[in-house]
């Protein structure tokens, strides 16, 4: 019965046009009511008010905000999403060498099959299970050769090339504090702790961007751990703006960290109605980004 109830608390579905009747009520302007409406049968009523707080007051949409602008930070967030999985693809396949290379040197080729060379039994137990079933279901020629030739043997620098951005976080998360600092000195001049929080704010990320949900405007749950010189800038941890700076920070090529800004500076300055801060961006971003002193 109490299911019932909550049920029957839930709003009536409203039509397209309703949709459109309910915006205008709230001082939204729209120009071509068809064209709003065929926008909404594509667009999700609910995706699109994610990116309304910047423009409104209480209920009531700012004078003079149309619904067009709206639509603009969705393409906007759509083309950021773009951006940044492009980079964190640059940035999945250089841990995946990482990781690979110090475990088939440190404790062989076989070495991520022990327990004991990592931190936590179950978190292991988990990440061989993972391994498996990304096995079971690859048609990888390399996996295929080596169900063939080696009985099923598989190398540490072969199962890595299965793993998701998420499911390396973990690896690396759950490798031993030493290696892990190794990696993080070696590649990124620093420790272990920040790039576990790095790796881990990225995985969350990814997955947003994968499954297209917004950036724009969003508060981070999952938190990246930040320099104090970079906090005291100003910058937080749970905006857009920490995460790229992540990514630049891994981005090692200075001239393919260039093209990220580039890129990230032709969107913004294409783009009308957008609110830099919403995203945590200071004044002098380019600046910041570009040495990506985190």
């Amino acid at each position: 019965m109490d299911n019932d109830n909550e049920k029957s608390k839930i709003k009536k579905s409203a039509t397209f046009r309703e949709q459109v009747n309910l915006l205008k009520s709230r001082n939204l302007q729209i120009k071509d009511e068809e064209q709003a409406i065929e926008t909404l049968s594509r667009i999700n009523y609910y995706r699109l008010i994610g990116y309304i707080p910047s423009l409104k007051e209480g209920d009531r949409f700012y004078d003079g905000v149309l619904f067009d602008d709206i639509c603009i930070l969705d393409e906007f967030d759509k083309k950021l999403r773009s951006i940044i999985i492009e980079e964190l693809e640059t940035i999945e396949v250089a841990f995946r060498t990482h990781i690979a290379y110090l475990i088939a040197h440190k404790y062989g080729a076989a070495g991520h099959e022990n327990p004991d060379n990592f931190r936590d039994l179950t978190y292991h137990k988990n990440m061989m299970q993972d391994f498996q079933k990304e096995i079971n279901r690859s048609d990888e020629i390399f996996v295929q050769h080596h169900e063939s030739v080696y009985n099923r043997v598989f190398p540490v620098w072969v199962v890595i090339e299965l793993t998701s951005f998420g499911l390396l976080s973990k690896i690396y998360n759950n490798m031993k504090k030493e290696d892990q600092d190794k990696i993080a000195s070696d590649y990124y001049d620093t420790n272990g702790n920040y790039i576990r929080t790095w790796l881990h704010t990225l995985s969350v990320v990814r997955n947003i961007c994968a499954h297209h949900g917004r950036l724009y405007g969003r508060r981070l749950k999952i938190t990246p751990k930040l320099f104090k010189k970079t906090m005291k800038k100003g910058i937080k941890k749970d905006n857009v703006f920490s995460v790229l700076l992540i990514i630049g920070r891994f981005l090692k090529n200075t001239e393919k960290r260039e093209i990220f800004i580039t890129n990230l500076a032709d969107l913004i300055e294409k783009t009308e109605k957008i609110d830099l801060k919403l995203m945590g961006f200071p004044d002098n971003w380019e600046e910041i980004l570009g040495k990506c002193n985190l």
